[in-house]
């Protein structure tokens, strides 16, 4: 773990190096500065895990520097050394990103213990050796909802694999209705304020829980608080999400916007959900060429053909030829079993078993864990958690 110590006071900067020694010096890297001016530059180039700082470097007006700081590296602890601090101050800097304040004389045993709680959050947050990641964009209209919230439910009933289900669709996000019939206490835009504050206890106790090993981030409730959603609440986010679930599902919505495209940059595989007709077919034809202008490879990109009928006026054939790729999936048309389940918020598994509608998405589900277990060191084990009907 990486450590820069910042107090213009010489004796105080070797106490924390003697209590950092004290732990096991072997394990942290430490760099040492006397001012607070620098402090930026000397995280772009240190890139540390954890700050600790005097309180008198920050006591002027400098709060504002330690926030943007926090703001743009959020990974990083801050630890604040300070003596006889008014309970206005200390509040202000634990707004500003701090995390631990420590009382001055300084106590080794302090230092080690809050030390030893970021060291701990970090291994906590540390990529974990399985994921598992599917991609599902949903276009608006084209069923790409429903079935990101039937296949994340199916994935989880029918396998012991860990599956969260992310709703990115920032303006018209409802995917926990589709699975829940309760409004979500939490949604993503609470979990973007408190990005400085992300793990996984934060993570767990913001999600609706459908399953035990099944569990829904809840779209922004109103378009106000979807503003507070940035493309880097994102990439924290599914940074922590796939290190902690086997696969994660996301629905990012109508639109191809920023925070969309963050998280498809995350993604191992992309589903467009299309029907058979033409307005559909020329929007995916776009997206595919959007997709393909963003760097995404071609093997990561799958065609869904949702509500498909044999016989319709445009047939199968001819959706892959004026998309120039074939389709990785058909869902048939079942309207009454998921109008019932659309309508009641329950899994279609759970109403309708033995519908087509059911069994296409359990063998999606089926491959996917299956392709998994097959290619463990290839990248069918990095599968993405996410899902993107576009």
């Amino acid at each position: 773990m990486k450590i820069i110590v910042i107090s213009p006071n010489k004796v105080l900067r070797e106490e924390v190096l003697l209590s950092i020694k004290g732990v096991d010096a072997s394990k942290h890297a430490l760099v040492f500065g006397d001012g607070f001016s620098g402090l930026g530059q000397m995280v772009e180039a240190e890139h540390p895990d954890l700050m600790i700082i005097d309180s008198v470097c920050v006591e002027n007006g400098n709060l504002s520097i330690l926030e943007g700081i926090s703001l743009r590296a959020h990974h990083i602890s801050i630890i604040l050394l300070s003596q006889n601090s008014s309970s206005e101050f200390l509040m202000s800097a634990m707004r500003s990103g701090v995390k631990d304040v420590l009382s001055l004389p300084l106590q080794a045993s302090d230092l080690q213990s809050a030390v030893g709680r970021v060291e701990l959050k970090l291994r906590q947050s540390a990529p974990k050796n399985k994921k598992g990641r599917v991609v599902v964009g949903s276009k608006g209209g084209s069923g790409a909802t429903f079935l990101a919230c039937n296949l994340a439910y199916i994935l989880a009933e029918s396998s012991n694999a860990k599956v969260a289900l992310l709703d990115l669709n920032l303006q018209f996000g409802d995917a926990v209705l589709f699975v829940n019939d309760h409004v979500p206490s939490n949604t993503l835009a609470d979990v973007a304020k408190n990005i400085r504050r992300l793990d996984a206890s934060l993570l767990k106790s913001s999600m609706v829980h459908i399953l035990p090993n099944f569990s829904v981030l809840a779209a922004p409730e109103d378009a106000e608080s979807a503003q507070d959603v940035k493309p880097e609440h994102i990439d924290a986010l599914l940074k922590l999400t796939t290190s902690e679930y086997d696969f994660v599902v996301l629905d990012i919505g109508r639109t191809l916007n920023s925070t969309g495209v963050k998280a498809l940059d995350h993604a191992d595989l992309i589903f467009i959900v299309l029907q058979e007709t033409l307005p559909f077919i020329r929007d995916s034809k776009r997206l595919i060429h959007a997709f393909h202008s963003l760097g995404y490879a071609k093997e990561k990109i799958n065609i869904v053909l949702n509500r498909h009928e044999k016989g319709g006026d445009i047939r199968l054939i001819d959706v892959e030829t004026a998309l120039g790729m074939k389709v990785y999936k058909t869902i048939p048309n079942s309207y009454v079993a998921v109008s019932a389940s659309v309508n009641q918020g329950v899994p279609i598994v759970k109403i309708a078993k033995h519908d087509a509608v059911t069994k296409a998405l359990q063998e999606v589900a089926e491959s996917l864990v299956e392709g998994s277990k097959a290619k463990k060191s290839g990248w069918l084990d990095t599968l993405l958690h996410h899902a993107s009907l576009l």
